[in-house]
């Protein structure tokens, strides 16, 4: 298969590109390689998207599949135009964030979509993310809906996650000592290892499949969920636990971003990390075990130093401050 990626050197894009040469695909690479290199056997287009369409010139000939991880409209237009009417097969990855209510549990690809931004206009702010995505979402399928897979991944975790959030769990816990940890009583986690997700990405790709699929893992209680990361890091440590009230009275923010408890979400969010993805299961998507994924990350995070400054994540400092709070 001769395959373009438009993206290619940041966490999935990277991993797939990766898959695909392991596959002895011919592999295509569009990206600035700001994240990091191209793996050794693909074609790297050094190019930034930016510059317009003379930015895709380097793309020659037909491709039996392309796949676009942009967030920006304006690129994802100017690559159909360039390319839809060579490529076989157009897989876009968009994000569960397109969907305009996170507060219900268990639903479908058919929910309801937030406002798209208009054509082409760029996305200015993280705050226009879901609404940029569904812009780009409408430009593919308006260009070749019958050959498109529109995947709307959540949370992606795994070695090489550059958001830091999933990582400061293992990272944290195999420090041991006294952790902060959220109640999260009506709080759900629902993530994919980013290597499982960019095998279904290929294989989908490979087959020729189209249609709209959520794509995440299994979802549990966020209780159940640090039950597991106790149970497979043996942690020895003492736990305190934080009523979620106070935490958001203390300024700690959850999900995401400096001095927060990532992956653990407030009440309202109940829907979020518990998206159905059947029809990607159906198509072939498939789970590893937390085991294999959270000693991979760990063995990842101690590489890139488990006191350095994180993008998410309490700092040892911030911690200590809240549990002398707590008593």
């Amino acid at each position: 298969m001769r395959i373009a990626i438009l993206g290619g050197t940041a966490f999935l894009s990277s991993e797939l590109a990766r898959q695909a040469v392991e596959a002895d695909h011919e592999v295509h690479i569009l990206a600035r390689g700001d994240s990091g290199t191209a793996p050794e056997g693909a074609v790297w287009h050094r190019a930034d998207r930016e510059e317009g369409a003379a930015a895709l010139d380097g793309l020659t000939g037909e491709f039996d599949a392309v796949v676009d991880v942009t967030r920006q409209p304006h690129h994802a237009a100017r690559a159909l135009e360039a390319l839809a009417g060579r490529a076989g097969h157009w897989t876009f990855v968009s994000s569960c964030s397109v969907y305009a209510a996170h507060d219900v549990p268990e639903r479908d690809e058919t929910e309801e979509l937030l406002e798209p931004l208009a054509p082409a206009q760029p996305m200015a702010s993280m705050e226009e993310y879901g609404p940029a995505k569904v812009r780009c979402e409408l430009e593919v399928l308006g260009a070749l809906r019958e050959r498109a897979h529109i995947s709307r991944p959540g949370l992606l975790v795994g070695p090489g996650d550059p958001s830091d959030r999933f990582g400061y769990w293992p990272a944290r816990l195999s420090q041991g000592g006294r952790v902060l940890l959220p109640r999260g009583e009506r709080s759900s986690v629902q993530y994919l290892d980013v290597r499982d997700y960019a095998a279904f990405l290929l294989a989908a790709a490979e087959r020729g499949v189209a249609g709209t699929f959520n794509a995440a893992g299994a979802s549990r209680p966020w209780v159940d969920e640090v039950a597991e990361w106790l149970r497979v890091s043996g942690f020895d440590g003492e736990l305190t636990v934080a009523e979620d009230a106070w935490l958001d009275e203390q300024g700690v923010p959850p999900w995401a971003g400096p001095e927060s408890l990532p992956v653990w979400l407030p009440a309202g969010y109940e829907g979020f990390m518990t998206r159905t993805a059947a029809g990607a299961s159906a198509a072939g998507l498939r789970q590893r075990p937390l085991a294999e994924t959270w000693a991979d990350t760990l063995e990842w995070e101690r590489r890139q130093g488990l006191d350095r400054q994180r993008k998410a994540g309490l700092s040892a400092a911030r911690e200590r401050e809240l549990l002398a709070l707590l008593g």
